[in-house]
């Protein structure tokens, strides 16, 4: 934990769990689509379904939807900006059992109707735990570099990646795998520590079996 940890982000208000936290899920989301969004659901669970309006929840997710960082003056115009990109958010109530109050599920599908799906919560102080993506079951803070890996769930694919990651003179922090079922595809997370480039990132994606790699770094 360092200082800001504590004293919170650097932010646009008024708070840094329904504000912050909301940006940094949106900005997740939005990375994982593989395209432009024309299209946002956003299911609202507990806290953030009773005051996202007042809190500014709902504009700060599409901020991050759409690319911005807590602290960008233009959250507070999100709205109007995701209209003038062609970009249409429905936002919806729900409960959803287990989950931390701060919770928001979020659909994004692009024009050539690719979507991705996330499950994430601001847990205070602007962090956030990313516990879902496209149904499968994760655990990314975003806090240090992170790299999501979907691959085919074949033999070597680990190998491959890890021992390519070493070649960068990269050091894993830590590793996690989820898988759905046993041989259809699988999801990698993959904390580094220090730099990691994206031509290196890049260089994941034409290892054998590998579908696509995400690189999140933090704010």
């Amino acid at each position: 934990m360092n200082v800001f940890n504590i004293i919170g982000p650097v932010m646009i208000g008024p708070s840094s769990s329904h504000t912050a936290g909301a940006v940094r899920i949106g900005r997740i989301a939005g990375a994982l689509l593989d395209g432009v969004p024309v299209k946002a659901h956003i299911l609202l669970h507990g806290s953030f379904a009773k005051t996202y309006r007042g809190h500014g929840t709902d504009k700060a997710l599409v901020a991050g939807i759409m690319g911005m960082s807590p602290s960008d003056t233009r959250i507070r115009s999100s709205l109007e900006l995701a209209k003038e990109r062609n970009l249409s958010v429905v936002f919806e109530k729900g409960e959803i059992e287990g989950a931390h109050p701060n919770t928001a599920v979020i659909t994004l599908t692009d024009a050539q109707g690719r979507t991705v799906t996330l499950q994430g919560a601001s847990v205070g102080g602007g962090n956030i735990v990313i516990s879902e993506i496209n149904g499968m079951k994760v655990d990314v803070t975003g806090q240090q570099t992170t790299l999501l890996i979907l691959h085919k769930d074949v033999p070597g694919v680990i190998a491959h990646v890890t021992n390519y990651i070493a070649a960068q003179g990269v050091n894993i922090g830590n590793f996690k795998l989820t898988r759905g079922h046993r041989g259809e595809t699988a999801l990698m997370t993959i904390e580094v520590d220090g730099e990691f480039s994206r031509e290196s990132n890049a260089g994941i994606e034409k290892l054998p079996n590998v579908i696509r790699s995400t690189m999140l770094r933090p704010d």
